[in-house]
């Protein structure tokens, strides 16, 4: 084999090494005995938030004066789900 060869085998071996030994495993959440992953509940959350965005925004009859309100209600979700999956990680 090779010198340059070899010394290209030894640094894919250490990096793929590095890289996989900080692994710990998925955040999930036990419900009822299965493992569900923290993602998917903190995607829900941010649909429910989205959701709420949209309730208030019709209810305080700004539905007329936000321009874009998809945008909003988008990023209002996104920010509850980041908010949600901050918490969870942290925690």
């Amino acid at each position: 084999m090779a010198p340059l060869c070899r010394a290209t085998a030894r640094l894919a071996m250490l990096s793929s090494a590095a890289l996989v030994s900080g692994c710990k495993g998925a955040p999930s959440i036990p419900v009822a005995g299965a493992y569900f992953p923290a993602w998917l509940v903190c995607s829900l959350i941010g649909v429910l938030g989205a959701i709420v965005a949209r309730t208030v925004l019709a209810t305080m009859g700004l539905a007329q004066v936000v321009p874009l309100q998809l945008l909003v209600c988008l990023s209002v979700g996104l920010l509850c789900a980041a908010v949600a999956w901050a918490g969870w990680v942290v925690l």
